[in-house]
């Protein structure tokens, strides 16, 4: 454990103290970087004093205003990574636990994933203020802790928005869509982001009703990443920590007929669209 936070402080150092370097190169103050990378004095300070991890689109900026080697923009748009892009594509997995971290790039580099949620909407899909709400409830973890694992939770949605995004089957009990996580306007919010990203070509989410009654999927969460090949990984998450499932056929078999049991008794795509929608409105008159 000793060795794994002393990579991790390595790593966010590295960012800290090139980014330091670089402004104090410039002739710049800390609310003068900001000023010309478009986020907040207090964040730039943060990231300086290695407290805080740096977002992709922040790192993207720094290379920006520093033209720092290697870092250049297309004009179809696409960038070749600088200085500041590779540092914070090594910080994005640092906060996640260490049993999740070998699953990383396999949900980075899945053609489909298959996911089951019985509590919580899936951190692919998450907003912000919801992913806040659910992180800040881990005991012994600072203000500080909580961001970096929000920011990170927050990046594994990039994989959405690329050019060739995987297939995303969602499953998730009823259940789901009442608990309260935050406040009504929290909920509101996310059901409604929920029901928008079920409307993507490459999602289907599929809602488990309360009379399915009892079902496998009530002994916990679970993510199969397929990738190009066809091969599969799975990741089962539990209250200790988690377990990313590698090269284990007969387990990994069985999890995925788990998956298409559960689908079995699931609402239809449309049908759980609509009660989505309509569990956000619900959410909206207690904000009302």
């Amino acid at each position: 454990m000793a060795v794994r936070r002393d990579r991790d402080r390595a790593e966010l150092s590295a960012f800290a103290e090139e980014l330091k370097a670089a402004r104090q190169q410039a002739g710049w103050s800390s609310d003068d970087l900001a000023a010309k990378i478009g986020f907040s004095p207090s964040l730039v300070r943060m990231v300086e004093s290695g407290n805080r991890s740096a977002q992709a689109d922040f790192a993207r900026q720094c290379d920006k205003v520093f033209m720092t080697a290697g870092y250049r923009e297309d004009s179809d748009g696409s960038v070749t990574p600088g200085t500041f892009m590779r540092l914070e594509a090594r910080l994005r997995d640092l906060p996640f636990p260490s049993s999740y971290r070998p699953f990383v790039p396999y949900e980075k580099g899945a053609r489909v994933l298959r996911i089951f949620e019985h509590s919580l909407v899936t951190g692919l899909f998450q907003t912000e203020a919801y992913a806040r709400a659910v992180l800040s409830k881990r005991p012994n973890t600072s203000d500080d802790a909580i961001e970096n694992l929000v920011t990170l939770r927050l990046a594994r949605q990039e994989i959405l928005s690329r050019e060739d995004p995987p297939l995303v089957y969602l499953l998730m009990d009823e259940s789901v869509l009442h608990r309260p996580v935050g406040s009504a306007d929290v909920m509101y919010a996310q059901l409604r982001h929920l029901a928008d990203v079920a409307a993507r070509p490459n999602v289907s989410i599929q809602v488990l009703p309360y009379s399915a009654g009892a079902h496998i999927g009530l002994l916990g969460a679970f993510t199969i990443a397929e990738a190009p090949d066809m091969s599969a990984t799975v990741y089962l998450e539990h209250s200790a920590d988690g377990h990313t499932l590698e090269n284990k056929a007969d387990r990994m078999a069985q999890v995925i007929a788990n998956f298409d049991s559960l689908r079995g008794d699931a609402l239809t795509v449309g049908a759980s669209r609509e009660q989505i929608a309509e569990a956000a409105e619900r959410w909206k008159t207690e904000t009302d």
